[in-house]
């Protein structure tokens, strides 16, 4: 058999392009879970008129923002006068009527307000919703304190257990990773067997949102971590969302988290921030998981 010259290689015998997909290494999951944050407790209904407050504007931004891709809404509530608020009734209705409207997995957050007390924040969980938000440890949260004590998320993560309530693990810096490690070492896998965290950045006060920080927040995580997403705060909100999407990451994104779409642009609706997403996570060639396929992958029984 002839040999090529010296320096040159033998022509390939296959002749699919290298760009071809058949070829090309699938490096990050094929789906992903898009959570809609359209409230908060932070933004007042004076300074953000569109901000969805009552039950009615929280239902229909529930749907819309379902039809545009999100499988996930955290929720925060407010009273009559708009401002937050940890009111059972209140709670209780919420979660209903988002089940009785969407098929959304219903997250109520237990962080409340910075200046809730603790004992109001364990009782969000009979309200029973689909999943809860456990925030992993103390952070500042601009020039307040968002106080999570070790016991207080012992007792709340125990409770999650008892009412079958899933977790969603909110880590504002890398003692928050460091400390889900000390959780499960303690107390074992949450209901459901999964184990799905958000990495929350650039809260003054926080890990800055920045794809170096969350490159080490995810190589850090505990081997039991099944899922992640992350969510930038105010203008990390874009940087944030494509290191995610580079990294294999799902997405959290809503008016909670950011209120322009771009300088001097502001958000509308928060389906325009859901529809964002999806039309990034597309040209990563990801799919927007339907809220069936997401509460598979973190832990929930099918409706």
């Amino acid at each position: 058999m002839s040999r090529p010259p010296h320096g040159r290689r033998a022509p390939a015998t296959d002749t699919t392009p290298l760009w071809h997909d058949a070829i090309v290494p699938t490096t990050s999951p094929e789906k992903i879970l898009i959570t809609v944050a359209p409230t908060g407790a932070e933004t007042t209904k004076q300074d953000c008129p569109q901000l969805p407050t009552t039950l009615e504007e929280l239902v229909q931004t529930a749907q819309e923002c379902e039809a545009a891709g999100a499988a996930m809404i955290h929720v925060h509530i407010r009273d009559a006068d708009h401002r937050p608020t940890l009111d059972q009734t209140r709670l209780r209705d919420t979660v209903q009527a988002l089940r009785e409207s969407t098929g959304l997995i219903v997250q109520l957050s237990t962080g409340g307000s910075v200046h809730d007390p603790l004992e109001n924040r364990l009782k969000v969980l009979d309200a029973e919703p689909d999943s809860c938000s456990l925030t992993m440890g103390t952070t500042n949260f601009g020039d307040d304190v968002f106080s999570n004590p070790w016991p207080f998320v012992c007792e709340l993560y125990q409770l999650s257990q008892e009412r079958q309530v899933v977790p969603e693990f909110e880590l504002f810096d890398l003692g928050h990773v460091h400390a889900l490690r000390r959780l499960i070492d303690k107390f074992g896998l949450p209901y459901g067997g999964q184990v799905h965290c958000d990495f929350v950045m650039g809260v003054p006060g926080g890990m800055p949102g920045t794809a170096p920080a969350l490159v080490a927040g995810v190589a850090l995580l505990p081997d039991e971590v099944t899922s992640w997403s992350a969510t930038g705060i105010g203008r990390s909100t874009l940087p944030v969302m494509l290191a995610a999407l580079s990294m294999g990451g799902h997405l959290r994104v809503g008016m909670e988290d950011v209120l322009t779409l771009a300088k001097g642009v502001p958000v509308e609706r928060n389906a325009q921030l859901v529809e964002r997403a999806v039309t990034a996570a597309r040209l990563a060639q990801r799919t927007p998981m339907q809220p069936s396929e997401a509460r598979t992958a973190i832990g929930l029984p099918a409706r």
